[in-house]
């Protein structure tokens, strides 16, 4: 299917490429159209009602990345049209797809004019596209940012099998991975604005899965408002999702513990940034990144925390990024030994740390983005819950307890 998904889309790039230079009923218009139809209904033997999302130089066949066509010009040229999504029926016929193309060509030529995008959305009989998150708004158009219809049962169960297999000695999945991050990216801009949606834990054995996830958001939405640019935004929601990967290498019995570990339950715990960079390192060696951030995401800006280091020095950005929403998840979590913080708790705690465990303009950041950013919070109570309105304040310990694991 994905050959048939990147013939498709190379043909219709070059019916629009063609289309741009003839007029209506020349030979040469008609049959590249002919051509990217046929090749459409091709890749529908597979996927009847096949969409495709353009997220900067990424391209993606549902949810799945199409590595062929990764940095493919078109993809920004059509994001920047405002098509970043187009979803195609079962029952899409040629006079559809012809109107569709020459809607897309007006579009990239007023986009190129103007420099500005088209209307947020459209449809043209059996085709769909315009901004991501178009099945969202077409479905509920005036429904709140807080409270879509969205779910995040599939990148959980994703993630779950993600560990499950490497639990049975597998290697790292690497694309499954890049998938779910992919997906949350989609996920995180439904409603034409930032939306940050959470996981709340259902049963402790969970905690990994929902944890990974809930930091690779906040790991995402912080690079964000911080104007890092959408591959660096992926690279550090990757990092974000795989921090805690070295947990599968700690015992269960002390990984769900129910209570205080032991000094020696701790010094085992305090392995688990070195065997998850291992880990990564070992699987892919394009993912340097999110090695470092797995060895240096406990480290403490003052040197305290683990791994220890013989000297001082500085960790990189990505680290420090997801060192405090690693923190603020797992406070804002109800555990076995200590009930959830409530969110002004969490922030009071990084800010009154910021300087010795964390980098003082990181959290000051992350401060300032959860703060003005708290109507777009989400939080899905169950793996299979819809997404409900933001935590509401939980009774907690005070802010000088630390967070265990």
């Amino acid at each position: 299917m994905t050959a048939e998904a990147t013939r498709f889309l190379s043909s219709f790039a070059q019916a629009l490429s063609t289309m741009a230079l003839y007029s209506d009923g020349h030979p040469a218009r008609e049959g590249v159209v002919e051509t990217a139809y046929a090749n459409l209904r091709a890749l529908q033997v597979a996927d009847p009602n096949a969409s495709f999302s353009f997220l900067g130089d990424e391209v993606l066949l549902g949810q799945r990345p199409l590595r062929e066509l990764r940095g493919w010009d078109w993809s920004g040229r059509l994001a920047s049209a405002g098509v970043q999504r187009m979803e195609f029926s079962d029952k899409v016929t040629r006079e559809d797809f012809e109107s569709f193309l020459s809607e897309v060509l007006a579009r990239m030529t007023l986009s190129a004019i103007q420099r500005v995008p088209g209307p947020a959305q459209g449809a043209l009989g059996t085709i769909k596209f315009g901004a991501v998150g178009i099945r969202e708004l077409e479905a509920e158009p005036d429904i709140a940012t807080a409270t879509i219809a969205l779910t995040l049962r599939e990148e959980a169960q994703t993630v779950g099998w993600l560990h499950e297999e490497m639990l049975g000695g597998g290697e790292l999945p690497l694309a499954e991975a890049e998938a779910v991050v992919r997906s949350l990216s989609v996920a995180m801009h439904g409603d034409q604005a930032m939306v940050v949606p959470l996981l709340r834990l259902r049963r402790y054995d969970e905690y990994t899965t929902t944890h990974s996830l809930n930091v690779c958001v906040l790991a995402m939405a912080l690079s964000e408002w911080v104007g890092l640019g959408a591959r660096d935004v992926r690279s550090f929601g990757v990092a974000g999702l795989l921090h805690d990967i070295g947990k599968i290498r700690i015992p269960t019995d002390i990984l769900n513990k129910a209570g205080r570990l032991t000094p020696e339950e701790r010094q085992v715990m305090n392995q688990h940034p070195v065997e998850g960079a291992r880990i990564i390192v070992d699987a892919e060696e394009n993912l340097d990144l999110a090695a470092v951030v797995a060895y240096e995401h406990h480290i403490m800006l003052n040197g305290g925390g683990y791994p220890k280091f013989d000297y001082p020095r500085d960790c990189h950005q990505a680290s420090k990024m997801v060192h405090v929403c690693d923190v603020y998840d797992a406070l804002r979590t109800n555990r076995p030994y200590r009930a959830a913080w409530a969110a002004p708790k969490v922030l009071q705690y990084i800010e009154e740390r910021a300087g010795t465990e964390f980098d003082p303009e990181t959290a000051r950041g992350f401060m300032k983005m959860m703060q003005e950013w708290e109507p777009r919070l989400a939080t899905v109570e169950t793996l299979d819950a819809p997404v409900a309105p933001p935590l509401p304040a939980a009774a907690g310990a005070s802010p000088s307890a630390p967070a265990q694991g």
